[in-house]
């Protein structure tokens, strides 16, 4: 298929079946707010690495907010129950109690709750205090500026991870001003996050290695000065690949995405678009990009 130019892929990105969370961050200015929520966003591009996938989702005006205070929302996704919690555990309390004004709340009425204020709570050492609304439970954690308050159980639900779009150019300059273009235009869609700097991963990678101690190696079809050394997937005139991964708490928020993704992609000088998959061995969550491109 040729989209304004753009050559796309007949092919399907191959996604996986993970846990969300949302987390409504305040404080008493926007840029606390984002400052906490950037913090408890690092070290989060990928699970094998990271122990979960995190990122901000978008800002929050006082009007949306618990508090009325101004906010910013953040999804972090995970492969099971305990490593989520963990994760949710370490991060609001190293990284969201730890910046000056804020408070933390559920974003999410999920399937399943895990315990996060709960625990954090002892924090307090015994000076904590709990606080019943609407049949939620909230504590209120003594620190240095006054209190910080969180929720006690934060909810959880199924989402997927690892939708995806591989952007190829004939240079880094074209194929670098059609990620940032489709990665701005991807996180106007709520339920999704894009985990890697600044959405967009340069070193992708492909399942196994030569060396018997990696379960993941650079994606060595893909890269540019490795096309005469192994059996290549890039067309002649491409020097340049940028790959988006995206996770959503839905496959509609996912598919959502990768459209105007692809769109703002094909606006830009670039040669073709493709996706990544494993063959359907892997994934339970196919997104074929010809599909989505005809429903936009």
């Amino acid at each position: 298929m040729i989209f304004n130019g753009v050559e796309i892929d007949d092919t399907y990105a191959e996604a996986f079946s993970m846990l969300g969370s949302r987390l409504v961050i305040t404080a008493d200015t926007l840029e606390l707010a984002m400052t906490a929520a950037t913090s408890a966003t690092g070290f989060a591009t990928s699970v094998i690495g990271c122990g979960c996938e995190a990122g901000i989702e978008s800002e929050l005006d006082p009007a949306r907010t618990p508090d009325g205070r101004p906010g910013v929302s953040v999804l972090i996704f995970g492969v099971s129950l305990s490593a989520l919690e963990s994760q949710l555990i370490a991060r609001v309390g190293q990284a969201i109690m730890t910046c000056p004004t804020t408070a933390c709340y559920n974003g999410l009425e999920g399937e399943k709750e895990i315990n996060v204020g709960g625990k954090l709570r002892y924090f307090g050492d015994s000076y904590q205090a709990s606080k019943m609304l609407d049949g939620k439970r909230f504590w209120r954690i003594p620190v240095m500026d006054g209190e910080f308050l969180v929720q006690e159980k934060f909810g959880v639900k199924s989402g997927i991870g690892g939708g995806n779009l591989l952007i190829l150019a004939k240079d880094i300059v074209s194929c670098l001003e059609a990620a940032q273009k489709a990665v701005k235009a991807m996180k106007k869609i709520e339920g999704v996050i894009l985990p890697f700097p600044g959405g967009i991963v340069r070193s992708g990678s492909k399942v196994g290695s030569t060396y018997p101690f990696l379960t993941a190696s650079t994606n060595t079809p893909f890269c540019p000065t490795l096309r005469r050394q192994v059996v290549t997937s890039l067309p002649e005139g491409v020097n340049a690949v940028y790959e988006i991964v995206i996770d959503g708490l839905d496959e509609k928020a996912v598919r959502d995405a990768m459209g105007v993704g692809l769109v703002a992609i094909c606006s830009c000088d670039v040669i073709s678009v493709t996706a990544g998959n494993y063959g359907g061995t892997l994934g339970q969550y196919k997104f074929f990009l010809h599909e989505i491109l005809k429903n936009m």
